[in-house]
């Protein structure tokens, strides 16, 4: 008895001692200045862990928004300013010097902005949708869901709506035409900057694509509902002759594995794989096995997802919200996102000739190589902070002149 009170109290010991330790990273700032005499500072409010690595160790490449924040501060640097870093979660910070940009992606810019300096250009980068339309999405995926199947499942990617757009003088947004115009209202310039990808693929030369026309690949990481995974299961549940291959997280969100776990496991054709790297041979292997992603999300900032898969050599089909541009011969958008129609998208996809298949997955694979990698994202950040820079050193010209 006295060893597990002793055992309980340790527990809670290690709660407590975690929370505070959490808490501590939220408030944490990371420093940085550049190798010449600095212009002025600027801060960014996004991700804390590309700054905080040991020598030597990697950074992740579970999400973009790791390589792409280190990045945006590796400009500024660049350009010559002193950088400060927050993490977006971080709800104590106020700025205690003066800024000539502040970066943010979620909530700290409405919080701080009436302790900023007159001068201190304030952008929005958008690496989502809208929050309003980005959890009405998903409300509606669960809805359906639960009118389709009787199944009422949680949500999981909801998050606290901003007012960062409203706050802003400007936006970057890494989504298409699809993310930006969630912003539209609010009558600001958007910029739009490429989303990048962790890992370029050499063109798959030996893919068989007579072989491989009837297997498909979801891919994606949490949220299954938002990004459509219970409409493949659906869909391909009801298509025995053709094949889905699942990557992601499924066993992080128990309901959803509870209420499929039929489909993921003892359905013949569906083959639930769970998370894997992209830098594996055993992602190469799935993916050189499948012809195409098949991809329903609800809402996107700039479809990370399907732009790995499209540099690994798959034809993306997928939702006008996966915020992708995909053109007519490298893809194909699904118009109501409906398991009807996913089943006739793959059906009609499969039917089409090996070499026209093939033409397709080179058309998508050039696309993403010309227009999605760390180094077009590098060359347009820098252009678009410039452009800004420019523009703000114009209208505070002509202010001054009036």
């Amino acid at each position: 008895m006295q060893t597990n009170l002793i055992k309980r109290v340790a527990d809670n010991v290690a709660v407590v001692a975690e929370k505070i330790q959490n808490r501590l990273e939220r408030r944490r700032m990371v420093s940085l200045q550049p190798n010449k005499p600095a212009i002025g500072n600027v801060l960014i409010s996004y991700v804390l862990d590309p700054f905080t690595l040991k020598p030597g160790e990697p950074i992740s490449i579970s999400h973009t928004q790791h390589w792409e924040c280190l990045q945006m501060a590796k400009t500024f640097l660049d350009l010559g300013y002193n950088v400060d870093v927050i993490w977006f979660f971080n709800d104590t910070f106020l700025p205690k010097k003066d800024y000539a940009f502040f970066i943010e992606t979620r909530w700290n810019l409405q919080r701080c902005a009436p302790f900023l300096n007159k001068d201190c250009i304030k952008i929005f980068h958008s690496d989502s949708a809208h929050m309003l339309f980005h959890n009405a999405a998903e409300a509606n995926r669960l809805l359906g869901l639960q009118q389709r199947r009787n199944i009422a499942l949680s949500p999981k990617r909801f998050e606290h709506p901003n007012k960062a757009i409203e706050y802003a003088d400007c936006a970057t947004v890494l989504g298409n035409e699809f993310t930006m115009n969630t912003f539209t209202y609010a009558n600001k310039p958007l910029y739009r900057i490429p989303i990048s990808a962790p890992t370029l693929y050499p063109w798959p030369e030996n893919k068989d694509f007579a072989a491989c026309r009837r297997n498909f690949l979801w891919f994606g990481s949490g949220g299954l509902v938002h990004k459509g995974l219970d409409l493949l299961l659906d869909a391909f549940s009801q298509m025995p002759d053709y094949h889905l291959t699942i990557c992601g997280p499924i066993g992080k969100e128990k309901d959803f594995e509870t209420a499929f776990y039929k489909e993921l496991y003892q359905t013949p054709n569906i083959h639930t794989v769970g998370w894997v790297d992209v830098t594996s041979q055993k992602y190469l292997d799935i993916v050189n096995s499948c012809l195409a992603l098949v991809y329903p999300s609800c809402s996107e900032g700039g479809g990370g997802c399907v732009i790995n898969c499209m540099h690994a050599g798959l034809i993306p089909v997928v939702s006008y919200e996966s915020s992708v541009d995909i053109s007519h011969d490298c893809g194909v958008i699904f118009k109501e996102n409906s398991v009807e129609e996913i089943k006739q998208a793959i059906q009609n996809i499969s039917q089409r000739s090996a070499s026209e298949l093939q033409q397709m997955t080179r058309n998508s694979w050039e696309f993403v190589r010309e227009n999605h990698t760390r180094e077009k994202f590098t060359q347009v950040y820098r252009e678009t902070i410039e452009k800004i820079m420019s523009q703000h050193a114009v209208k505070k010209e002509l202010l001054t002149y009036v």
